[in-house]
């Protein structure tokens, strides 16, 4: 691996390494959602959403969209196809759809890096809350990260076990807890989507 690690906005000649890294991540747990539903996604927020970059194309991704409280995007629509909700604010909440980095470059911290990037983009664009989905039994994962379950949620679509979380944006992401207890590991960490249908990073 290069000792160049990029991240950076996703540009249109990463979808191609976006959909192989996302498939790989999701197929065996039934989460896969295809191409157009992810760009639906980072087409809603751009600035949001990041790519891992280590020289030779997308090593990992994260997507992340304003999305209403308690709410959570539908795995099997684009966001052009869902019925759009009564006018409201604009929501302080940002959804964590998805996080994902490549299987044989876990356990290097890169997945650290690209939460940390992601939560001062959210302090910067005035988010207020954080949420997620944890799947495939990775919400232990994201509780030692300072995400708390909403049992009143129940996440249709994402699996057994899945569980939807949130936390505040902290004032300063530099300061978060260190993680505690054993990280699970699995095919991808995955918390849907940790997105966040999000495995663990």
């Amino acid at each position: 691996m290069s000792d160049v690690v990029h991240i950076r906005h996703i540009t249109e000649a990463d979808w191609d390494g976006i959909v192989e890294i996302e498939s790989r991540a999701y197929t065996g747990l039934g989460l896969s959602e295809g191409r157009a539903a992810l760009r639906s996604r980072a087409e809603i927020s751009p600035s949001t959403c990041f790519v891992l970059d280590i020289g030779s194309g997308p090593a990992g991704y994260l997507l992340a969209l304003p999305y209403p409280a308690l709410s959570y995007p539908d795995l099997e629509r684009t966001e052009e196809a869902v019925v759009p909700p009564p006018p409201a604010p604009a929501s302080r909440n940002l959804h964590l759809h998805d996080i994902v980095v490549e299987e044989g470059l876990r356990g290097r911290g890169l997945g650290q890096r690209l939460l940390h990037h992601f939560t001062l983009a959210a302090r910067s664009r005035g988010y207020e809350r954080i949420s997620l989905i944890a799947v495939g039994r990775s919400d232990t994962f994201w509780s030692a990260r300072g995400y708390t379950a909403h049992p009143g949620v129940s996440p249709g679509g994402y699996g057994a076990n899945a569980v939807y979380m949130s936390k505040a944006v902290p004032a300063d992401p530099g300061a978060q807890p260190e993680p505690t207890g054993v990280v699970p590991r699995g095919p991808s960490v995955p918390t849907k989507r940790a997105d966040a249908r999000v495995p663990c990073p």
